[in-house]
């Protein structure tokens, strides 16, 4: 793709093909030159899983067990695919540098930090349990602070090249167009969970008014954003089939500040005077339970439109259905937070029943993913 075609929408048919969303199989061999940060999501949608069913408020014996097994994958998946994009990057240098200028594919970095701040919540929460709690703070630190650093990069990087770059037409939102500005909010909940074990005084108050900085940097960004998509969707109708699943991901914003502001009032009483940290408990709660309800609204819109496509036999397979995933995580975890905060059972219900809502999705997709990896498409020219 040339300079000139930067952020320019490509004809559908081969704007799908290069990001491998389209399903039309070419026998050809598999190759890392079809790799791209889209492949991250299915670490994100892998490791919320297991991180949600830490406080998940239905127990049973066996099931933190499962969630550790499922977060030792993701943390797996999370190594190979490190391994798999610098080869990549090494043997097919063009082709990622190329990434930047695509309309579609260059909102995908931000999957790579969140991959990184998705496992290394898990570490915290999970791996403290097989490898010590010292070994399980040092990881996650590592990871949380690659995760900011690259999520904060993307936060601005990729909307000053939207804002630089060629005009963009006006029905090109999308959901990928959060993906890099939503990094910072995980990075803001994921920042909470370590406040507590940062010494007391300055750094822990660095932290956590960092990660509300962030809070706020990608929380706006974000209803900006949502806003433009839902111009799109009003004006020009549902995008085309292969990109339906990109509707899941306004979710993520919306269940991820719930989550955010939940773990940060959790926080607040560590690191900050006693006014505040109250002030920060009720704002998470107001905030939270104003924000979850659109929320649902969005969810219930997206599965009706899901399910339309589905119904008019147009939803076929594509590395966008890990949407289906990680952003339906992150309501269940801001309907926890909001359960511990209230005590409302019509959070603790809701809850439960998106946890399994997600287990099931992840399974078909994550079994697709395999499937589209060894016999089909994924890593073939579409």
């Amino acid at each position: 793709m040339t300079a000139t075609a930067t952020f320019r929408p490509a004809p559908p048919r081969r704007l799908l093909g290069e990001l491998g969303l389209d399903a039309t199989h070419r026998v050809a061999p598999r190759s890392l030159r079809y790799l791209g940060p889209n492949w991250f999501a299915a670490v994100m949608g892998t490791g919320i899983v297991a991180n949600a069913t830490v406080t998940l408020p239905l127990q049973f014996p066996g099931l933190r067990g499962a969630a550790t097994v499922v977060w030792t994958l993701a943390a797996l998946l999370l190594v190979a695919l490190c391994a798999a994009w610098v080869g990549h990057c090494v043997r097919y240098p063009e082709q990622a540098r190329s990434h930047k200028d695509h309309p579609v594919m260059a909102h995908f970095y931000g999957a790579p930090p969140m991959a990184l701040l998705t496992v290394g919540a898990g570490t915290l929460l999970l791996g403290r349990e097989l490898i010590g709690l010292d070994a399980a703070l040092a990881i996650d630190g590592i990871l949380w602070s690659l995760g900011t650093t690259l999520g904060l990069l993307t936060a601005v990087a990729i909307p000053y090249r939207m804002f630089t770059h060629d005009n963009i037409e006006t029905d090109a939102a999308f959901g990928g167009w959060l993906m890099p500005v939503v990094p910072p909010m995980v990075s803001a909940a994921m920042g909470a969970l370590l406040v507590p074990y940062l010494p007391e005084g300055q750094l822990r108050l660095t932290m956590i008014l960092l990660c509300l900085a962030m809070f706020g940097l990608s929380l706006i960004a974000a209803l900006v954003i949502t806003t433009m998509i839902w111009s799109r969707l009003v004006h020009h109708g549902v995008p085309q089939s292969g990109l339906v699943p990109t509707l899941w991901l306004v979710l993520g914003p919306l269940g991820q500040s719930v989550t955010a502001a939940g773990l940060l009032a959790d926080a607040g009483p560590s690191a900050l005077p006693d006014l505040y940290a109250e002030g920060l408990t009720v704002f998470s709660v107001i905030f939270g339970v104003i924000t979850w309800g659109f929320a649902m609204l969005w969810l219930t819109l997206a599965a009706a439109v899901t399910a339309k496509t589905a119904r008019a036999g147009e939803l076929t397979f594509n590395m966008t259905w890990w949407g289906f995933t990680f952003p339906l995580g992150t309501c269940i975890t801001g309907s926890i937070a909001l359960y511990t905060h209230t005590g409302a059972d019509i959070f603790a219900v809701t809850a439960v029943a998106l946890y399994v809502g997600l287990v099931g999705a992840w399974a078909v997709v994550a079994t697709k993913t395999i499937r589209g990896v060894l016999t089909g498409p994924l890593l073939r020219p579409a």
